[in-house]
Parts: structure tokens; sequence; C-alpha cells
């Protein structure tokens, strides 16, 4: 399958007229971001058929990837969830500056509302988010993935290489693709572009023409292997390596199967690991913040659909089905935790200035807040003013007793001449300010009661660092003082430097663990089944973080390069609680074997029962304990091998502070 996206000349009419009609839609939509504070990127956004849909999203959004089997695989697959499923691709946006959305012809008019508005919020955590500056940033996606295909292809033509052996040199880089160190800045590697010391030295021995028996006496395969150690290799790294990719395009080997030993790769090869590893690098930055951005994308939706009239009376009940479908789809959802978790750091903001100008009440403190203001009346007295929750054709008089800052009297003027429909687009009446207090979280129904829910100790906590107390004779005066944008701008503020580590690691709280009732669930050995283990917001915050942390996979570093004098890699697992899959780990080891061209050793700790001790807690129904031990697993080309560690080998796997079972001692008592 090459890798472009096509129209379908059957559907043409039909992509026209609906782009046509959604001109407007896009450029309102774009208004109405922008007045809220949002910053996105320019979009692009293409109308296009499920076919082309289901293309786009098999090629990762873009028109062109380079030759390789796995895009027709995901087009096939995402067909098939197409066409059997009830999962639907509403939207598909690229990182890019310009972004480039794609919208489905047969979406209704509610959907593409809701798919535009999705992707303005998107387009601005692209923008203004540090980790995908920090990789996408300057970063000229289209050409430079369009480029890697024309290169690609151009090494898939070449006389004196194999296609198929092309695409099995990607199937082992991408299978790695995770292996990058997305924490830490992008380097590019150094090729040292000359062959080993064992290459120059077997030259030297055939031009010795020794008999064979002096040959395998003195010069054997097995002393030449361990000349193939670079110098440099002595040194490398000087502290574990997280980028698996980068370090073998620096310093990596083929494995030539014919010798049976390792050569300096082909220029081909060492480039397309470089292409690929800088690809692996701008998809990371999606990865790292999935709860982040798509939660982002639907509290900005939801506000601008919902809150703000986007979605029209007649399309509202379309909009409201469609946003219940991404809301409540099965599993760990992103849309639904990351925009509950948006929401309470737009409510903890707003409660925190509130409760900071009400603490320089006359003679308010944190021990009698409570009593001396009554938090359900400051709940009434937030409420917008009139006419802002109820703004019309008719109130547009009302707007003039508002203060200046609310008002945007350029528009109130036009609305007033009929050039703006007030009934239609009341938000162009407001300035961000406005809009602000318009929607402001603490006064909405669903948030109810989380003013009074302040507790004692972070009252303490706020009040221990003010200096200007006594500042306000009255709450009432106290709260015409209040910043309305405080909950917005810490959003926007958090959205600017988090990932989803740091996300959930700030904002899953006590508090909002039991809001939502959040739960960790393991899986028992003694029943076969998964169980409710804890519903403790730091057992539910460790299980949330593994699914996070390191795209959710095992973190795997280098340790060392020339691992028993022989030029062996040394991989070492940091184990985390969690065992490798033994038979994945010994596929893994092959894969990079081909690129390190030889042995690979891998530092790892499994998990097992005895027969006996699991026969024992069956008919208890108790949890079978289980024993660790640390093994050295290793790959030479041709076998699999591997070796119970010592203890002092295995206690330095093991880190306490990273262990996410939840078990608590009674688990199934």
């Amino acid at each position: 399958m090459k890798g472009y996206l096509r129209r379908t000349p059957g559907t043409r009419a039909d992509v026209h007229r609906e782009a046509s009609e959604l001109e407007e839609v896009v450029e309102e939509a774009r208004a109405l971001a922008e007045k809220l504070g949002l910053q996105p990127y320019p979009v692009k956004y293409w109308v296009v058929d499920y076919d082309d849909v289901n293309e786009a999203v098999a090629l990762g959004g873009f028109q062109e990837r380079y030759p390789h089997w796995r895009w027709g695989m995901e087009y096939e697959r995402q067909s098939k969830v197409d066409r059997y499923t009830p999962a639907r691709i509403y939207e598909l946006v690229v990182n890019d500056d310009p972004c480039h959305a794609y919208l489905q012809v047969t979406n209704d008019a509610a959907v593409q509302k809701a798919v535009i508005t999705h992707v303005e919020a998107h387009a601005d955590s692209f923008r203004n988010n540090d980790w995908f500056q920090r990789f996408t940033g300057g970063f000229d996606a289209a050409a430079t993935l369009a480029r890697h295909a024309s290169t690609i292809e151009s090494y898939c033509r070449r006389g004196d290489v194999d296609r198929e052996e092309v695409e099995r040199w990607i199937d082992t880089v991408i299978s790695l693709e995770d292996n990058i160190d997305q924490y830490s800045a992008l380097e590019d590697p150094a090729d040292s572009g000359s062959d080993s010391e064992a290459e120059e030295l077997r030259r030297q021995v055939e031009e010795m023409e020794l008999s064979d028996e002096v040959r395998d006496e003195v010069f054997t395969e097995e002393w030449l292997e361990r000349q193939d150690v670079d110098d440099d290799l002595e040194s490398v790294p000087a502290t574990p390596e997280k980028d698996l990719l980068g370090f073998l395009a620096e310093h990596g080997m083929a494995y030539d199967e014919d010798s049976g030993r390792a050569v300096e790769m082909e220029d081909w090869q060492r480039d397309i690991i470089r292409m690929l590893r800088r690809e692996a690098y701008y998809f990371a930055p999606q990865k790292m913040t999935k709860v982040m951005n798509e939660g982002w994308a639907a509290y900005w939706e939801s506000t601008m659909m919902a809150a703000e009239a986007f979605a029209e009376d007649d399309e509202f009940l379309d909009y409201a089905d469609h946003q219940a479908k991404v809301l409540s789809s099965d599993g760990l959802n992103p849309y639904s935790l990351g925009k509950e978790l948006w929401e309470y750091v737009e409510n903890q903001a707003n409660r925190r200035e509130v409760t900071t100008k009400l603490l320089r009440v006359e003679g308010a403190t944190p021990d009698n807040l409570h009593d001396k203001v009554a938090l359900d009346e400051v709940e009434e007295k937030l409420e917008p003013r009139h006419p802002l929750s109820s703004l019309s054709s008719e109130t547009l008089d009302d707007l003039e007793e508002l203060p200046d800052g609310l008002v945007d009297h350029g528009n109130l003027q036009r609305a007033r001449q009929g050039d703006v429909d007030a009934d239609r687009h009341p938000w162009k009446l407001l300035t961000y300010e406005g809009l602000a207090e318009r929607h402001y979280s603490l006064t909405r129904l669903q948030n109810k009661g989380f003013l009074r829910d302040v507790t004692a100790s972070e009252l303490e906590d706020r009040y221990r660092y003010m200096a200007d107390v006594d500042v306000y004779a009255s709450a009432g005066e106290a709260l015409e003082d209040v910043d309305r944008t405080a909950g917005w701008r810490a959003m926007k503020d958090v959205r600017a430097t988090h990932n989803d580590v740091t996300f959930i690691d700030e904002y899953l709280t006590e508090e909002f663990v039991d809001r939502h009732g959040y739960f960790a669930y393991e899986h028992s050995e003694a029943t076969g089944q998964y169980h409710v283990s804890s519903r403790g917001f730091e057992d539910v915050k460790k299980k949330l973080l593994l699914h996070f942390t390191n795209f959710g996979k095992p973190t795997v570093k280098v340790h060392g390069s020339n691992y028993d004098n022989a030029g062996e890699l040394l991989l070492v697992h940091h184990y985390n609680g969690v065992p490798l899959d033994l038979e994945e780990a010994e596929a893994t080891l092959e894969r990079v074997h081909r690129l390190w061209g030889r042995a690979i050793n891998l530092k790892t700790v499994t998990r097992n029962v005895e027969e006996s001790v699991m026969k024992m807690a069956k008919r208890r129904g108790k949890e079978p304990d289980t024993a660790e031990k640390g093994l050295m697993l290793r790959y030479d080309g041709s076998e699999h091998t591997w070796r119970e560690l010592d203890e002092e080998e295995y206690e330095e796997l093991l880190d306490p502070g990273l262990d996410y079972d939840t078990r608590p001692e009674d688990w199934l008592n």
C-alpha cells in the first residue's frame, strides 16, 4: 500500500458541497476558541469519505510514509473496525504547523461542529505544551516524513539492496520505536563511518596466508570477535542509557547471517535507524500527553458546543448523544479521565482564589472561616451577573450596566446594527473576562459544594504565607475582588508544562478519587479473575502512573557495551514490580541482536508461584505468595540461554519505590 491519501471520485460532489457548508463553521469555531483564550496553530481541514479516513488513520494522519506492509495492515484493521463494530473515527488531527484535520463527509452537522471545536483545542495544546515543542516545535512533520518516505523508497530501488531486506530492517527498527528517552533532549548520534578493528584484523590475517592449523590455533574466531570491541565501547555509555535506538544508531553493527558475525552497517541501514528514531520522537509527545490532550480537547469542545451553544437547538441532542458515546467508552478512557482532571484543576484554582480573598476579611482565620462566612451563600454571590447567563438580542441594553472589561463594545454596537447575531453567537458580545464569569466553574450545578469542601489544612497552608490580612471589611467586599479567570489561567499554565505522568501525579488527589469513585484492581492468581484491590487514592494513582510511565511499557536501559570484555551488550530491566513476559523478552533480544551484531544480555526479575503453593492458596481462598528471582537472559545469534542471578545482582535490580502492586495484606481473605 503506497503512502498517500486519495480522493474517491464518486464522492467528490458531496465532499465539495460539505466543505463549502463548513467554511463558516470553521471560521466561527476559531474565533470562539481565541475569544476563550486559546492560541491554536492554524488548521487545514480536509473533508473526506470514510475510506480516506481509514487510510489516514493507517498512515498516522500523513499522506506519505515510508514503504512498508504495516500501513496496509493498519488500513485493513481500521476498515474492519469501521465496518463491523460501533467504534468510529470522528476526528483525526495531525500535529504540525499548520495542523491538518480530517472531517468525514458522512458526519452530521452536530458531529462536524464537535470535531472542529475539538480539533481547535488540540491545535492549542500542540502549540503551547512544552513537551510538544521540545520534539516538534519548528519541525515540518509532513515534509520530513515525506522526505523519509522518498529516501527509503530510493533504498528499496537500489540495485545492490534487496527490497525485502529493507522491509525486514524496518521491521526490526520499528519493533523498538518506543525505546527512546522521551524525557531528554533529542540528540542526533554521529556515525563513526569506519570499519571495526576486527574487520581490519581479519583482512590482515587473510593477507598473511597462514595455514588452517596455525590460523585455528592462534587467530581463532573467538579471539577475533573479542578484538571487535572498539576502544570507544569501553566507556559507553558513561551512565545507563535509555535511548536504545540512539545508542544502536551510533554504536550498533549489523549481524551477518552468512558469516555469523557482526559487520559494519550499510549506509542505508544506519540511516533508516536515524530516520525512524526521529519519527519516534515526533510521535512521543502524543503518547506522553494522551490524557491531558484528549481531556483538554473534550473540555473546550464541551464549553463551546454546550455552554456557548455552538450546537444549535436542532443539533443539541445529536451532540449530547455524540459526547456521551465518547466519554462513556469502555476501558481507561482518556477523554473522560482527562476532562474530569481538567475540571478539577479549574475548580481547585477558583477555590484557592475565593478562599484566599475570604481569609483577608477582617477577623477571618482558617479556624473560624466556616463560621464567619456562610460558604453556601458565597456560592450564590459568585453567580454570573445579569445578563451574562442569558445573553440574547433582547438583553443588549442590559450589557451597558456591566463593567467595561466584560463587554466587547465593538460587537455590541454591531449587534445593534444587525451585523452580529446575538441570539446565535452571544459570546461575541463579551470579552475573555466576561466569558470567564459567564462560565465560572464554582457556580455550575455539578460543582455545588466544592467550595464548602475546602479543608482546614488547605486553608492553613494558604494562610501561613499571607502577608496582607484584614484587607476587606466584609465577605461581599472580598468577593467583588475575585478574579474569575483564575481557573482558566491555572489550566493554561498546567497545559504548558505537564505531561500525563506529572499531571496525574499532581492532580489525582484523594479528593478527586473520592468524588469520582475511582478504584484499583488486581488479577488474582487464585481465582483467575480481576478483583477490586483498593479505593485509596494512592493505590489508584499507582495504577494510573504504571499505565502512563514510559508509554506503559517496561523500562530497559543500556548499562554496558563491552560486557564480559567481548563487546556484548548489557541491558537492564528497571524492575517496578511487573515482570517481563519472557517470550516477548527473548523475541526482543533477537531484534536488538540484529542491530548490535554481537551477543545481547538482559538482567531482569521474574515472579512465579510453585504449584503446591497455588493449590494450597486456592483451597484456602487466599492469594498465593509469589517467589521473585533475578535472571540473566542471553542471546548470541543462535540460541537463548539464561542463568539465575546471585543475591547481590538481584537486589541491584529492585527499587522499592516503584512497586505498583496494590494488593492489601488480607487480599481475598
